[in-house]
């Protein structure tokens, strides 16, 4: 394939999984910017509570990023049975996960708490996952089936099953946390509440779809059946992802705590500027899904000459759109900033300062960001995930996480360098996950499959 023709098979699987992961995103966006109109104390409150639930969500949905790769190989080679024996075993091991993490949800106050957070906050912020946190079995769930359906190249329908979830999530946090259409005025339970109901959106459509368009598959017969093999397989793979992303959203949420030891009108300006940042990333996390399907097909096909030219065309998208990015971030950070926020309450100038000057700290980072997504999307795709692993808790939480609290606290930068820190261990990573791809795995491929 020439260059053209990988771009135009990338933005054909992507941008449909771009759309779906900006639906996805839209879901905390839009309880982010509707408690910020409510309340800059639920804002804060869900910003911890959220942070939770995606930190778990993240771990687990590593068995589900594994059935992206491993379901595209299958399909290459043409063998419905790997397909099926991988999918069902991976929906077997995000349940069990679920099940693990319930506790968590239930007792959070204490664990937030114990980390530093305001008594208040952590209650607030415990009562949001006691609702919400059921929610796990159903996104995981989903994520699974999306995986599958995405390495299947079934990718619109991904789309469009999200979109309906955040028009419903939308509707129903309009009216919930703010007591509209005569529904009775919930706060912060209201979001809870519209999180839940969501995620069963969700779930039910793409299990619909899945039985409807794929029943060649089988997914869901004698899903009780356990396939110890399958479930070995995507465990090996998928536990590596998992810590992996863990290791990255951890950075994040290790910022959020950092930054709530400084204040609340800092804490509410961070769930400003991570959701506008991780808005924009959405963008280069469906590229790197697509790069991630492709290199698993040229994985069954034995093609590392396919393999490299569809990295180099996924990694150059990224990077263009990483300078549409660094310039919406530093044009109209006090516009996008502001749309999150009550002009009429208290505290609005002071979260507006600190938001606008970190939006211009996540500009610094949208290339390496982007790097190291897609270098992580198709080292996926090769099912190389032990080595990423370990390079990634380096970056981010040897590099990344001292140098955030040294910048913040030691040289006293507050919130925007604890933003310093997050920039400084994803430029890390991207390096290190460059590097091992390029100058490591490509050399191996070509050399393995050249004997083939």
């Amino acid at each position: 394939m020439t260059y053209r023709q990988h771009l135009r098979a990338l933005l054909t699987l992507g941008l449909p999984l771009v759309g779906g992961h900006v639906a996805q995103f839209s879901i905390n966006l839009t309880d982010t910017l509707m408690l910020g109109w409510y309340d800059v104390e639920a804002l804060a409150a869900v910003v911890l509570g959220a942070q939770v639930f995606f930190l778990t969500y993240i771990l687990g949905s590593g068995f589900a990023f594994a059935v992206m790769p491993m379901v595209a190989e299958a399909a290459a080679q043409n063998d419905n049975t790997a397909i099926r024996r991988i999918t069902r075993m991976a929906l077997w091991l995000s349940v069990l996960f679920g099940l693990l993490a319930m506790p968590l949800f239930w007792y959070a106050a204490p664990v937030l708490v114990g980390l530093g957070q305001d008594p208040k906050l952590s209650g607030m912020a415990q009562d949001y996952l006691r609702i919400a946190g059921p929610g796990l079995f159903p996104a995981l769930i989903v994520m699974v089936l999306k995986s599958y359906l995405a390495a299947l190249e079934h990718t619109r329908v991904v789309f469009w099953i999200t979109v309906v979830a955040a028009a419903t999530n939308a509707v129903v946090n309009y009216a919930l946390i703010f007591g509209n259409w005569g529904a009775p005025e919930l706060g912060i339970a209201g979001a809870a509440v519209a999180s839940l109901a969501v995620n069963l959106v969700m779930v039910i459509g793409a299990i619909f779809y899945a039985q409807r368009i794929l029943p060649q598959d089988e997914l869901f017969v004698r899903l009780w059946k356990p396939d110890w093999a399958a479930a070995r397989q995507v465990f090996v793979v998928g536990v590596p992802v998992g810590l992996t992303t863990l290791a990255e959203v951890g950075l994040f949420a290790a910022g959020a705590l950092m930054i709530g030891w400084i204040g609340i009108v800092e804490l509410a300006a961070h769930g400003i500027a991570i959701n506008l940042a991780g808005l924009m990333f959405m963008v280069h996390l469906g590229l790197s899904n697509a790069a991630t399907v492709r290199a698993g097909s040229a994985m069954g096909k034995k093609d590392a000459e396919h393999l490299a030219r569809g990295a180099r065309t996924a990694i150059c998208v990224s990077m263009c759109y990483a300078v549409f990015s660094i310039f919406i971030f530093v044009t109209q950070s006090e516009l996008l900033v502001s749309l999150f926020l009550n002009r009429q309450d208290e505290n609005f100038a002071a979260i507006l300062e600190v938001g606008k000057l970190l939006l211009v700290a996540a500009a610094l980072f949208q290339f390496v960001d982007g790097a190291q997504a897609m270098a992580l999307g198709v080292l996926r795709g090769i099912l190389d995930t032990r080595g990423p692993m370990i390079m990634a808790a380096i970056s981010y939480w040897l590099i990344g996480v001292p140098f955030s609290y040294f910048a913040g606290f030691v040289l006293g930068w507050g919130a925007l360098g604890v933003w310093f820190g997050l920039a400084l261990g994803l430029g890390v990573a991207a390096l290190l996950l460059m590097l091992r791809f390029w100058h490591q795995q490509m050399s191996v491929l070509r050399l393995r499959f050249a004997t083939v």
